[in-house]
């Protein structure tokens, strides 16, 4: 891509970004993020200008009315994703947008004034990033990771399930259906009582160190200190940095007890219950072609596919989100995959069941 080619793009994502947070100011609820945006806004039209002025200068032509065909996907997502979750799709976009410009900033087409204007609009993308990190701290991240764990152990687990079970009964699809359905809410139990054991033990597991440190901090502060100081010590901080800080802190317990521990902030219960509603909802999508295809169960499994490699591809997505990744296509493509393969060497056990066993249902 030449560099007016790519001009011409920072100059169309620009008009874009500046309509985009000109949407969200006005559907946003809460003053301090609407602020935000509305600022977002005023600086995307100050980026937009500079653009159209810098490719007019060159005698490129771009329209100045633009219909954001995108803008529609942003305000699907904004609704499926919730405002937190979105504003940390827009912060990898914003980290992203920063990236180009800097490129950008090297290529020799620009003048020396306007390689100055396009330091300040890359100033302007890093304190975007700054202002919507300040708004994701308060995501729950933990309860995004059982959804995601839950949802993608439905899916692929029971999706191995029923391609298994169809290369045994061909014939037979409510046969798999209904099985894969029983095997899915076992599983579904499995999950969320495992999630809520995991979260209790590690409360517990906790709880009994912060008890120690409390005895230990009355029976002998100087063992006490000594535990803090092998903790320090062992996460890479210099010896005699570590000592400086036993020794500011060695009168306050709990604080002391705060660097020895972290907190577990989850709670088992709710813990629980995203992780096995989330297995539930994932078995549904290759559960339910089954209950509607009756002639072959081979036929529902093409289906059944299909339906979970939507299902995962979003998944993906909500990985990708989350972890702040920039490829989320990638990701896409990784949780596709790797369902599919399950279901690929399920169906070839399946067979091999089925010819060992002699099965002919």
């Amino acid at each position: 891509m030449g560099a007016l080619d790519k001009a011409k793009k920072f100059y169309y994502d620009e008009f874009e970004a500046k309509q985009l947070y000109s949407y969200l100011a006005k559907v946003e609820s809460k003053k301090e993020i609407r602020e935000i945006f509305e600022e977002l806004a005023k600086i995307e039209a100050k980026h937009t200008k500079f653009w159209y002025t810098f490719l007019s200068d060159r005698g490129v032509k771009v329209s100045s009315r633009i219909h954001n065909r995108s803008l529609w996907f942003y305000k699907v997502l904004r609704t499926l994703l919730g405002s937190k979750l979105f504003i940390i799709l827009l912060e990898m976009k914003e980290s992203n947008s920063t990236d180009e410009y800097y490129s950008y900033y090297k290529d020799p087409i620009l003048t020396e004034k306007e390689r100055q204007m396009l330091s300040q609009i890359i100033e302007d993308e890093f304190e975007h990033e700054k202002n919507l990190g300040k708004q994701n701290k308060e995501v729950n991240f933990s309860n995004i990771r059982d959804f995601i764990l839950g949802m993608n152990d439905g899916l692929v687990e029971i999706l191995g399930t029923v391609t298994g079970l169809s290369a045994v009964y061909q014939n037979k699809p409510l046969v798999v259906g209904t099985s894969g359905l029983v095997v899915g809410i076992a599983g579904a139990l499995s999950m969320a009582i495992g999630a809520y054991t995991s979260v209790r033990s590690q409360r517990q597991v906790n709880e009994g160190i912060k008890n120690k440190m409390e005895l230990l901090f009355n029976v002998s502060k100087d063992r006490a200190k000594e535990e803090l100081l092998n903790k320090l010590n062992d996460s890479g901080i210099p010896d005699d940095v570590s000592r400086e800080v036993v020794e500011k802190l060695s009168d306050n317990e709990n604080t002391m007890a705060n660097l020895l521990v972290e907190e577990v902030k989850e709670n088992e219960i709710k813990s629980a219950l995203y992780t096995g509603l989330a297995y539930l909802a994932g078995l549904i999508f290759p559960v339910i072609p089954y209950f509607f295809i009756t002639s072959s169960s081979l036929i529902a499994l093409v289906f059944s596919v299909v339906f979970a490699a939507i299902a995962l591809s979003i998944v993906g997505a909500v990985v990708s989100i989350a972890s702040e990744s920039l490829s989320i296509k990638s990701k896409m493509m990784e949780m596709v995959l790797s369902g599919i393969g399950a279901a690929v060497l399920s169906y070839l056990f399946g067979t091999i069941v089925q010819l060992v066993f002699g099965i002919n249902a």
